[in-house]
């Protein structure tokens, strides 16, 4: 017999059957989950496979062996063509000014509306704490729908160009980072705004003085790496008409062969932006983080 405000009583052993026992039982049950879990995957993907096997217009395996002759085909007609490579590399530098353009104004829009989103869906901080369930869902709702959606409804709204896609890339990024900025708020230190709502601030002051410099290293560096992801997010809406070098890029794979140095060239240049973007914001990121 065990006491529990004294532990076992003198002379006997405390009885270590039942824990191991139960720890044995936890451990079969979660192997039976995961054995349950893994055959449910296993069918999903035999069923994904056979329904994608049957609705494409041929067979996966059978076309297997020609994954590799499209590039090879691109790849050659551009080494034949390399010392066209750096005309065309300057003549698409207006198209990649324009996507980083389209990514920097949607990321800036987005994270202003996220700056706001999520200071008002923080339990703690939010003006009107029975409105914080509505808020959360808003950005729940603006990082649900992909940014290739509201581009292509917003193209009926406005029409082809780079608008659509700063709007469509804004909304997205505003659910996004505003969750993101959400969480680093709810572990801020509440001192400072007690102090500052002791002396009479208002929301909007002690927001500003006493929240926003805890978290606007961390809040910038979210906001860098979303730079980042708008970038390409901009590029591949321009295969639906919004502009910048991904438009480039659509028309020179429709035009197919005889311009397949110019898709070379395309995908180089924005492979080199993407890689100096990131390691450019990763520099920058670490300093605001951690400050090295």
């Amino acid at each position: 017999m065990v006491d529990a405000a004294f532990g076992p009583e003198q002379g006997q052993r405390p009885n270590l059957a039942d824990p191991r026992a139960a720890y044995l039982e936890l451990v079969r049950r979660k192997r039976m989950y995961g054995g349950i879990l893994l055959l449910v995957f296993i069918a999903l993907m035999a069923s994904g496979w056979r329904l994608a096997e049957d609705r494409n217009a041929g067979g996966f395996l059978d076309g297997l062996h020609q994954i590799f002759a499209f590039p090879a085909e691109v790849l050659s007609e551009a080494w034949e063509k390399r010392a066209l490579l750096p005309a065309i590399f300057w003549d698409h530098i207006p198209a990649l000014v324009e996507t980083i353009n389209i990514a920097a104004v949607a990321t800036l829009l987005g994270a202003l509306a996220a700056m706001s989103l999520s200071l008002l869906a923080t339990r703690g901080l939010a003006r009107w704490p029975r409105l914080i369930p509505l808020f959360r869902r808003t950005m729940d709702a603006l990082r649900a729908i992909p940014e290739i959606v509201i581009a292509l409804v917003l193209i009926y709204i406005l029409g082809g160009g780079p608008v659509p896609a700063v709007i469509a890339i804004a909304l997205h990024t505003g659910g996004a980072l505003g969750k993101l900025f959400s969480e680093v708020a709810e572990n801020a230190d509440l001192k400072p705004v007690e102090g500052l709502a002791s002396v009479g601030a208002n929301w909007s002051q002690r927001m500003w003085l006493g929240v926003i410099p805890q978290v606007a290293p961390n809040w910038l560096s979210y906001a860098l790496l979303r730079f980042e992801i708008n970038v390409r997010a901009s590029a591949i809406l321009g295969f639906v008409g919004e502009g910048g070098i991904g438009h480039d890029l659509k028309l020179a794979m429709q035009w197919g062969q005889g311009r397949y140095d110019e898709v070379v060239a395309i995908f180089a240049l924005l492979f080199v932006t993407i890689v100096v973007i990131d390691q450019v914001s990763d520099r920058y990121r670490q300093k605001l983080v951690k400050g090295n």
